[in-house]
């Protein structure tokens, strides 16, 4: 939740300008912190949310409709980190929406679980997602590739598939006249494959992580046992 206060500091020239926020996000965890820091009183505009083609939250915010999408349906993409077909923090979301109404979150998670997923456009929980301010947009492999390209030809800058997928979203539902700060999610040295293919070029890697796969590996097996995980856990804390 820091960074939004951060950002927010960097982009605005007074405490009472507002300030759009563009965030990839697959679990909504990182959205969610932009949606309490405003709770808290930050002046964010809007909450833009990027996915890329595992669009269950996108198909929400523009319908109403949540549905978890199974695993024949979600997509192995270039910004792996939101290939997601259920979104974690969502139902935080909603409880906070719904008032805390634990009763009607439940049941709305036992649709989930059934498979069945549900629609909030013809409720009156619906008029609470519209004043969240929460606007979300799609992005493909072709829009990162595309994105990569034109942010490092305008400003000599790697960006990572992620980013990309919010630089991509955020300009198409910006507030004129206000900043927009995109949140950058990750090193592109994680996805060279992706940034080679748009520029021809390996991103540089931090100079600690250099020779990284010439390292010895070390591999300890467990048995399926949350004890035997805690306590080699504890075992190597005490060693570090």
């Amino acid at each position: 939740m820091v960074y939004y206060f951060k950002g927010y500091y960097a982009a605005s020239s007074d405490n009472a300008q507002r300030v759009d926020f563009a965030v990839p996000s697959g679990n909504f965890g990182n959205i969610l912190a932009g949606y309490v820091a405003r709770r808290m009183g930050l002046p964010i505009g809007r909450l833009i949310l990027a996915t890329n083609e595992n669009d269950v939250l996108d198909e929400f915010f523009r319908s109403g409709r949540y549905r978890p999408r199974s695993g024949s349906e979600t997509h192995s993409t270039s910004s792996p980190s939101m290939d997601i077909s259920k979104a974690s923090n969502f139902e935080r979301f909603i409880h906070d929406l719904a008032g805390g109404d634990t009763a009607q979150v439940r049941a709305l998670w036992a649709d989930v679980a059934a498979g069945k997923g549900f629609d909030l456009s013809a409720t009156p929980l619906m008029d609470a997602v519209r004043q969240a301010n929460v606007v979300s947009g799609r992005s493909t492999h072709a829009d990162r590739i595309a994105t990569i390209r034109a942010v490092h030809a305008r400003y000599g800058v790697i960006i990572d598939p992620h980013t990309a997928d919010g630089l991509k979203v955020g300009p198409e539902h910006r507030t004129p006249g206000v900043p927009l700060v995109a949140i950058e999610t990750a090193l592109p040295a994680k996805f060279a494959a992706t940034i080679e293919e748009a520029l021809g070029t390996v991103p540089p890697r931090p100079p600690h992580l250099t020779g990284l796969e010439d390292l010895p590996q070390h591999c300890t097996v467990l048995p399926a046992d949350a004890a035997a995980v805690k306590s080699l856990v504890e075992r190597q804390a005490v060693a570090a």
